[in-house]
């Protein structure tokens, strides 16, 4: 009972009180635009648009003769062409935790149709996507995709001609080694509208996470983003720049080329000494980090079966993650 109490207090402070003003206008206004949209789906996209726009505002602001002006020229202005076209949302999903998702993507999460996930999207993250949305696993791991990249790309395109809202939710940021910028390529080609969501890298989460900033005064000035799995499969960087004093390098997708890595970097001047982390599935229940040396990091996955994803953070600021390391998760997380 307790409990229950404190959630209705909750929500009655979340929903405006003049939401009742807006169901009631809605409810009015219900057989107009059943006979106006055919289809099940094009009504509740013009209801969506309706209630999360500007006729929305006016009933909020005490504007309701204005607003029902508003929904009327809504209803007349609407055309077959404008409710064919369907839009696609490139969101960000983080790097697991479901707390750190943006209203944004929350939002658009509860909009599509269809949505286009990755391995890297944990069951809690979707878990929040619309019930009744279509859900397509698309997700690639080293050496194997479920869906090739030119087929995802395609399929983008496909499904928001057939009219849907199509949400593609990609794990960290899709800008931040995500391949976003390839996808929207073809969107952008077509003339199909888009939005993209930043989410929360996976440097910025599990660096966090584990306790280690990856930028301080008294041991790093500047950060670099790499990936250790080029386009070709070669772990071919630019190690000159990588091996510079006083900065922090987080690779993404290191694992697999992690040997190489740290000795590449011994060899154009870095200390095998120079204290390095491995954080497994940052930001989540089963996050586990280890902290080593580029002379042992290799050792210390053997050692404890270290598997992907996992981030590689290389710099002096991994002395910090004993001080400052927070998070510690349970199963209860």
């Amino acid at each position: 009972p307790t409990l229950g109490r404190l959630l209705r207090a909750r929500l009655e402070t979340l929903i405006p009180h003049s939401y009742g003003r807006l169901a009631d206008l809605a409810r009015r206004f219900r057989e107009p635009v059943k006979k106006r949209f055919k289809t099940m789906s094009q009504r509740r996209h013009f209801w969506e648009d309706i209630i999360e726009g500007p006729v929305a505002e006016m009933v909020y602001s005490n504007r309701d003769a204005e607003a029902e002006q508003a929904l009327q020229k809504a209803i007349e202005q609407a055309g077959s062409e404008q409710l064919a076209k369907g839009e696609v949302y490139l969101v960000g999903a983080g790097p697991g935790d479901p707390d750190l998702l943006t209203f944004r993507a929350l939002r658009l999460m509860q909009m599509a149709d269809v949505v286009l996930y990755d391995r890297l999207v944990s069951p809690q993250i979707l878990d929040l996507v619309r019930r009744e949305a279509e859900q397509i696993y698309v997700g690639k791991k080293r050496a194997y995709h479920a869906v090739r990249q030119e087929e995802i790309n395609q399929l983008l395109v496909d499904l928001a001609k057939q009219g849907k809202r199509v949400l593609r939710l990609k794990g960290g940021d899709p800008f931040i080694f995500g391949r976003g910028g390839e996808e929207i390529s073809g969107l952008a080609d077509e003339g199909i509208p888009f939005q993209v969501v930043p989410g929360v890298t996976a440097a910025a989460g599990c660096a966090s996470y584990a306790g280690i900033p990856l930028t301080h005064r008294d041991y790093a000035q500047s950060v670099m983003f790499v990936t250790g799995q080029l386009k070709d499969g070669t772990v071919d960087l630019q190690w000159q720049a990588l091996a510079q004093p006083r900065q922090t390098v987080v690779v993404y997708m290191g694992l697999a080329g992690l040997e190489i890595i740290c000795n590449k970097l011994i060899e154009h001047g870095v200390s095998p000494d120079m204290q390095a982390a491995l954080v497994q599935q940052g930001t989540t229940v089963s996050q586990r980090v280890f902290t080593g040396t580029l002379s042992n990091l290799s050792q210390l996955v053997s050692e404890h079966e270290v598997r992907a994803p996992t981030l590689l953070i290389i710099g002096e600021v991994v002395q910090l993650h004993e001080r400052f390391g927070w998070y510690q998760p349970t199963a209860d997380s």
